[in-house]
């Protein structure tokens, strides 16, 4: 009976030695239509026009951008591109210079 036992210890301890193997990956995340679609180039008729909220929403929708950004002078702003996102800069009068996606 010791050896039974003794057996069965020294499987159990086995078992536990034994790996899994790693789960599949799992599937890429279906694309969203219009994300990563912006196209700065249709809404460059906006450069010299005052930026406020209609022209910005105007800029967004003509570009396909999910999100805009818009950049005063001087202002501190992070560097990572974004391609759904639209940037108006501005001067300093608040009228729009340029327009970029990133």
């Amino acid at each position: 009976m010791p050896t039974i036992a003794l057996l069965a210890a020294m499987l159990l301890s086995l078992t536990a030695c034994i790996t899994q193997p790693p789960a599949p990956p799992s599937p890429p995340a279906p694309a969203t239509p219009g994300l990563g679609s912006c196209d700065a180039s249709k809404a460059q008729f906006l450069v010299g026009y005052e930026s406020g909220l209609a022209i910005q929403d105007q800029a967004r929708t003509r570009s396909g951008a999910a999100t805009i950004r818009t950049l005063k002078p001087g202002q501190a702003v992070t560097l990572e591109y974004n391609a759904d996102r639209l940037n108006l800069s501005l001067d300093a009068g608040g009228r729009i210079v340029r327009v970029t996606c990133g």
